[in-house]
């Protein structure tokens, strides 16, 4: 662990997102990511598909926390240059569910890592899953366990609400 784990004592949003976005949802999110950085809430993820990625760095730039758990150890992790000013100041903090000894992210890594991220958040934002997908079947399983989840409402997620995610509009991210 890396950074303040107080960061850990707020309701934490699980944000995950497919490696293929729809560019309607890729619209949505860069939206609710500029909203969202203004606010108080906690991110927590693995922030590894492309815009998971572009997420979190939207969001580093406000003053929101964030917990970015990496699918490796980060006893020889560099840390990226945009992420220092936040660690410095006490809003990031990273936390590996895995020893040093794992240094690439595996897909099995990366899944156990998600399920992890799940498990510790309080609700869930899913930008967009693929159908038949891991992010899917993520998505499936918090529900199953009665944890909120939340979608952006896109035509693209049509198949995450009618499992029972909640859709979200991108301009509102107080309804998370």
């Amino acid at each position: 662990m890396k950074g303040d784990a107080a960061i850990l004592n707020g309701k934490l949003l699980g944000f995950f997102c497919s490696v293929r976005c729809p560019g309607d949802v890729i619209l949505k999110t860069y939206d609710l990511a500029r909203a969202l950085r203004s606010t108080e809430v906690t991110l927590i993820g693995g922030f590894q598909s492309p815009m998971e990625k572009e997420f979190l760095d939207l969001v580093l730039r406000g003053p929101s926390p964030v917990v970015v758990c990496p699918a490796r150890g980060l006893g020889n992790m560099r840390i990226p240059k945009g992420w220092k000013r936040p660690l410095a100041d006490g809003r990031l903090l990273l936390l590996s569910f895995f020893d040093d000894s794992i240094r690439r992210p595996t897909a099995t890594i990366a899944s156990q890592r998600n399920a992890y991220v799940a498990c510790l958040a309080d609700r869930l934002f899913i930008a967009h899953a693929e159908k038949g997908g891991k992010t899917e079947g993520l998505c499936k399983g918090a529900l199953a366990q009665g944890k909120p989840v939340f979608v952006l409402d896109s035509a693209d997620n049509a198949h995450l609400i009618a499992v029972g995610a909640t859709p979200i509009v991108a301009e509102d991210p107080m309804s998370l």
